[in-house]
């Protein structure tokens, strides 16, 4: 009996019951849903209202709040059995002994979950989620997603409230860094490997695997105006087509919960919209977990106007929320005559803990020794340090000024050359900015600090008052003149100038909308002064989002888009530019000319009028009057340290059936001078549809890395579910007629061909 020693501290009754599953189990490592119905039927029926409703109750007790609300009173309710869960709640000292009471000191001994958000690593921070996807590479993600939670069931965690699949277009949206970006498919892609990484194939039975959460269910990334928390209006044949993929996919791949948006859905708070929470999740796509509310999300329904804390209490766990978090409106204002969807919440609660083992061992994630032993690990660093140069994107690259050669004497200049804590991120979990080398430093020790002059230059922005949003770079009180005096000297000094500007950490994430998408002014009226100079500019841009960078692509040398890269960026962004890494990122978000493009992404529809191709502006055209209709940076795009040539597309025939599949394949050669990674990119189009389809739709690729001068044949298998689509009637069907292939680096640039669906 593997257990019986730690669940000898469990109340007698619950102890029977749990040898009864364990003779049940007989030594198999999942248990099945009979073993476990029984346990929790068993359960349930000892259990008073006072109790089940205290397992739907999700408190918040620590140092760390990521909202208003704190809760007070936790080690009194916790005794009464009104805990069923505590967010975040960090280390194994901690959690044992809150675990202790729950498990010893209750009626009924029910072990605790406990949450927090590891977005993009625990100890050891990772790129941002949308960096991450810029990689293109499950593989990469899924291995990224492992030892964040590595680490974090280390320190006693046994949930996560990620992976954010929540698919955007419009960059304002602060919270667009924690997802994937603009595409279905890609983001359902990077869902299914971030679940992969994070629960393993068996997290019933692993103590350095944890239960997942979907978040936000649902359309949270199409927020109005990218304006946090705001409202959603969108047709369910958009959101069947372009944002439900990514969530379905999650659940699919077997994420053990998920978690209710902010916004309002059709008019009704998707935390208290049933027909979200039953209908689409349950009923349609088969979810069997546990559903939580978003931070006070169930009584800030009483804000949206939808009713009273007790109405909307009743309304929420109708819709199928089955976890309060941190309002405890459940506990406070729920009563027997919602006991038949209380039911339903408690047993989903009981069944998600009887998954993660908890019954059998309520300690399981208590290990003193891999507190020790598995966080922050050398082998952790390196895995960032490779994951994070992938990340990267360069976006341009005027005669081949990058890669550097060693030799420059460099004028490294700009508020996050010599931050440590922005290279983290929003979002960074126990991350420690004192542990993080900055550019500066990584700069210098490969070079030699004689070889390197520093000027910070200027603030983040010109406005004292709006500094103090940035989070770490220190506010300096410097005149502004001075500021850039004292950069200009530094640049005259130097054969390169090596900017290091963009975002800070809290200008993107939660509650972090931004109006204008441009490099805070005082960056940008640097970055014009130093062009002055006449030295070569390379800008290393930190951002969570797409930014307007019209100026600085027309004026500036070269351009890193190293995000926020995590514990291990100032290495690989300083190795990047010396040639150690190729990048071989590639943008999953449009960048736009200017924020009044907003939102833009390349799956777009057609209009009627669409604009004349390779025109600014013609009258009567879909098309603005002081800018094209294009993006700077399409998705997809992404320059490396060599350059690919592209042979014509064959295809294996012009036309097929359903049953039928079509093989589309195209010769990529390396015709650089370094070894270098392309991601060969497959789009369709539907050119005539009952209901309109996009221009293109991304439906594969394929990353290959090539030495100079190699070759090599890339070959894609179109069968009738990349023709599928949701139509008018949400029927999921692929239509007879034509369409358009198309295969190239970027959505931009491609080669287009057409074969015919009879």
């Amino acid at each position: 009996m593997r257990y019986l020693r730690t669940i000898t501290s469990y109340s007698p009754f619950v102890l029977t019951l749990i040898m009864m599953s364990c003779v049940s189990l007989c030594g198999a490592a999942q248990p099945t849903d009979k073993v476990m119905n029984r346990f929790v039927d068993s359960l349930m029926e000892r259990m008073t209202l006072d109790e089940k409703l205290g397992q739907l109750n999700l408190l918040t007790q620590s140092d760390f709040t990521t909202g208003e609300k704190r809760n007070h009173g936790f080690e009194q309710k916790l005794r009464k059995g009104h805990v069923g869960g505590v967010l975040n709640m960090v280390g194994v000292d901690k959690i044992r002994q809150a675990q202790q009471v729950a498990v010893e000191e209750t009626r009924l001994g029910i072990p605790l979950l406990f949450g927090f958000d590891v977005i993009h690593g625990y100890k050891t921070i990772f790129p941002i989620p949308l960096a991450l996807s810029c990689t293109w590479n499950m593989e990469t993600i899924a291995a990224a997603a492992s030892v964040m939670t590595t680490e974090a069931t280390a320190a006693g965690l046994n949930w996560t409230y990620s992976p954010m699949v929540d698919i955007c277009r419009d960059a304002r949206w602060g919270r667009i860094a924690e997802g994937a970006g603009e595409d279905p498919y890609l983001g359902s892609l990077v869902a299914r490997a971030m679940v992969r990484g994070i629960q393993g194939k068996d997290y019933y039975s692993a103590n350095n695997k944890m239960m997942a959460c979907v978040k936000h269910f649902a359309l949270y990334g199409a927020a109005e105006a990218g304006l946090d928390y705001n409202r959603v209006e969108m047709s369910r044949n958009t959101m069947y087509n372009d944002y439900f993929p990514p969530y379905r996919a999650a659940v699919e791949e077997g994420a053990g919960s998920v978690m209710a948006s902010f916004n309002d859905v059709e008019g009704i708070p998707a935390t208290a919209n049933r027909w979200l929470m039953t209908q689409v999740l349950r009923n349609e796509w088969g979810f069997g977990g546990m559903v939580v509310s978003d931070y006070t999300g169930v009584s800030e329904m009483h804000a949206h106007g939808t009713g009273s804390l007790g109405e909307v209490a009743s309304l929420a766990v109708g819709a199928g929320v089955d976890m309060d978090m941190v309002s405890e409106t459940y506990l406070n204002t729920l009563t027997d005559k919602d006991i038949k969807y209380i039911n339903h919440a408690c047993r989903r609660v009981l069944e998600a803990k009887y998954r993660l083992g908890l019954f059998y061992d309520p300690y399981k994630y208590c290990s003193t020794r891999r507190e020790q032993d598995s966080i922050y690990t050398p082998a952790h660093l390196e895995v960032a340090e490779r994951v994070a140069a992938r990340s990267f994107v360069l976006l341009k690259n005027q005669d081949n000024i990058l890669p550097l050669t060693g030799k420059e004497k460099v004028a490294l200049i700009g508020p996050m050359a010599e931050s440590h804590g922005e290279l983290l991120g929003s979002w960074c979990a126990r991350g420690d900015w004192r542990q993080t080398e900055n550019v500066r430093q990584a700069l210098e020790r490969r070079l030699g600090s004689q070889n390197v002059v520093y000027a910070k230059g200027c603030n983040v922005y010109e406005n004292l008052a709006l500094n103090h949003h940035a989070s770490y770079p220190e506010i300096d009180m410097r005149p502004a003149d001075s500021m850039k005096l004292e950069a200009m000297q530094a640049a005259r000094q130097a054969d390169v100038i090596v900017c290091v500007m963009g975002e800070t950490a809290n200008m993107s994430g939660e509650s972090a909308s931004r109006a204008n998408l441009d490099i805070p002014d005082a960056q940008r009226d640097l970055l014009k002064l130093l062009v002055t100079t006449g030295k070569p500019i390379v800008l290393v841009l930190t951002n969570g989002r797409p930014l307007s960078i019209a100026w600085e692509n027309e004026h500036l040398n070269a351009i890193l888009d190293v995000w926020f890269g995590g514990s291990m960026a100032a290495s690989a962004i300083v190795k990047t530019l010396y040639g150690d890494y190729n990048p071989s990122g590639r943008l999953t978000c449009t960048f736009p000319q200017t924020v009044g493009q907003c939102p833009i992404y390349y799956n777009h529809k057609s209009t009627g009028r669409p604009p004349l191709q390779n025109k600014w502006f013609t009258k009567y055209r879909t098309n603005y009057i002081d800018v094209s209709p294009l993006p700077l940076y399409p998705f997809g795009y992404g320059l490396s340290y060599s350059q690919f040539s592209y042979s014509p597309m064959q295809l294996s025939a012009t036309e097929m059936t359903a049953t039928d599949t079509l093989r589309v394949s195209v010769t990529v050669r390396n015709v650089g001078q370094r070894t270098a990674t392309e991601t060969v990119q497959l789009y369709l189009r539907d050119l005539i549809a009952t209901t309109t389809r996009p221009v293109k739709e991304l439906k594969d690729f394929s990353q290959i890395t090539l030495r100079p001068n190699e070759k090599r044949e890339v070959t894609f298998l179109i069968t009738v579910d990349k023709l599928k689509y949701y139509d008018h009637n949400l029927n999921y069907t692929a239509e007879p007629g034509a369409f358009q292939v198309m295969i190239g680096s970027n959505s931009r640039d491609v080669e287009t061909t057409q074969f015919i669906l009879k």
